[in-house]
């Protein structure tokens, strides 16, 4: 059961629009299916939580989000999609990665994630995706998605993005928000929410005081008259099946499958996204090059 959700809404008029989630369980679930550390966990939350709330501004269900963060850091990359529905998986390369804490107390994602590139692919069902490229200014993931937007959508936005780790490392609160300004927005909003955002210095602190994305709208946003227009629920999803690793198999190449099959063995395909392991007999395997 999922109380994670996401919702979306217009303020000032219309002249902003926002989103705002709360992901703790979905992060939870990838912590679990993944065994990550700490700062891990931290840095894969966030960009679920991000990419969770830019599915939302998806048309189509069947619409796919893609988003690569690729660093110079001990974690070495990290690989989030997300759909139009609030669904969302992703995976760190090294989910073992220790780091000290910075010295205000708050995990090191960036130092974690380190210099390299941020990529967004949207896939809409056209002949080719939208592929929108970045280099991370901090690795902290919230102002290098801040950055993608104002670079490559051309939409001034602002994201916080926050995961707080419990004492026994689990999940204790995962959420955040994406507020964009919208063409026709006047001076006086622009420079109001300006103001306020430069009050909003810490997301985490707000997501432990247990606020909804409701109220932290409302904090945000103050005087601005917010109104939510849609509550989505937002999960951790994984489509992976035997059927489609068997497709991925079946893509390998005919001579590489054969040399799998003389072998004579059992094999075991892992899905990156949520660590679930599929057996392939020879028998199988011969089949899928058959129909292949």
């Amino acid at each position: 059961m999922y109380n994670d959700y996401i919702i979306r809404g217009t303020a000032a008029d219309e002249q902003i629009r926002f989103f705002a989630a709360t992901t703790k369980n979905l992060v939870e679930e990838a912590r679990k299916a993944h065994n990550t550390s700490p700062v891990a966990t931290a840095a894969l939350g966030r960009l679920m939580t991000g990419a969770a709330m830019m599915g939302r501004m998806m048309k189509g269900d069947d619409d796919l989000l893609t988003l690569i963060v690729k660093g110079d850091g001990p974690i070495g990359g990290i690989t989030v999609t997300a759909d139009a529905l609030g669904r969302v998986k992703g995976y760190v390369e090294n989910g073992d990665v220790l780091l000290h804490a910075k010295a205000n107390g708050h995990l090191d994602v960036g130092g974690a994630v380190g210099n390299g590139f941020l990529q967004v692919i949207r896939d809409t069902g056209l002949k080719e995706p939208y592929v929108g490229q970045t280099n991370l200014i901090s690795g902290e993931i919230a102002e290098d998605l801040t950055v993608y937007f104002a670079t490559s959508e051309q939409v001034p936005s602002a994201v916080g993005l926050g995961v707080l780790m419990s004492k026994d490392n689990t999940v204790k609160q995962a959420g955040g928000f994406i507020i964009q300004v919208m063409p026709d927005a006047s001076d006086e909003v622009i420079t109001q929410l300006e103001k306020k955002l430069t009050e909003v210095t810490d997301i985490s602190a707000l997501l432990d005081e247990g606020m909804t994305p409701e109220e932290i709208i409302e904090y945000v946003m103050v005087g601005m008259n917010p109104e939510v227009l849609e509550r989505t629920t937002a999960e951790f999803y994984c489509n992976c099946s035997k059927e489609r690793i068997s497709r991925v198999l079946a893509g390998i190449g005919r001579k590489d499958l054969e040399e799998i099959i003389k072998d004579g063995k059992d094999i075991e395909v892992n899905c990156h996204f949520c660590e679930k392991t599929y057996k392939f007999s020879p028998e199988e395997l011969r089949e899928i090059l058959e129909n292949g």
